[in-house]
């Protein structure tokens, strides 16, 4: 649904080096993002199969709409293949590809001229997963994943987005702090008041 097509893989190198998936697999995100500035294609694959999925539920609770959601996906990890040369760990890798997700979501919102992504204001919960393979809990866990869509799209914009950061990037509220422009508190904020608002929602 949302995979890079062949000629936009291509634009990823110009020389493949030889790599051992394996390797690549237990490597850290930063040290795949150097080897794939070094020319290593296969470093880009494995980074891209660990966050596309993360990456793509992101951008589309954020728009909303799922043609939408695909031409950002494919414009953020564009963007990442165009600048890899520009990257240095001066951060995480996952701070580094949402910081470009984020710019091009608000180019986005001020294109259609809404400034959604622009300013709100505060410890942090969490909801909890249940993993089962009964079928009638199964039918109940996709009912309560989708309740959790709708619940996400009633959020303030600030708020969905430092849900989102949280629960789908996994990122700390450090991370989301430098991310985002603001500090560890008012993170924590947006953090709790969505996540009473959730609750308020899942269970009136």
């Amino acid at each position: 649904m949302y995979e890079l097509s062949g000629e936009n893989m291509a634009l990823t190198t110009k020389a493949v080096t030889p790599y051992t998936l394996s390797m690549d697999q237990e490597s850290t995100d930063e040290d795949l993002m150097l080897s794939y500035q070094r020319g290593n294609a296969g470093a880009f694959e494995v980074l891209y199969s660990r966050h596309k999925g993360p990456v793509y539920r992101y951008v589309l609770r954020q728009c909303r709409v799922e043609e939408t959601a695909s031409e950002l996906f494919q414009e953020i990890w564009m963007k990442l293949i165009q600048n890899h040369k520009h990257y240095e760990v001066k951060a995480k890798f996952t701070t580094w590809l949402y910081t470009i997700a984020r710019h091009r979501i608000i180019d986005y919102y001020r294109q259609q001229g809404n400034r959604a992504l622009e300013v709100d204001s505060g410890e942090v919960d969490s909801l909890s997963a249940a993993h089962t393979d009964q079928p009638d809990v199964r039918a109940g866990l996709q009912q309560t994943i989708s309740q959790l869509a709708v619940a996400l799209e009633s959020l303030p914009a600030l708020q969905r987005e430092a849900f989102l950061l949280k629960e789908e990037a996994g990122m700390g509220l450090d991370e989301i702090a430098k991310l985002t422009g603001v500090n560890r508190e008012a993170v924590k904020s947006r953090l709790r008041y969505a996540v009473k608002k959730l609750r308020q929602v899942m269970n009136p």
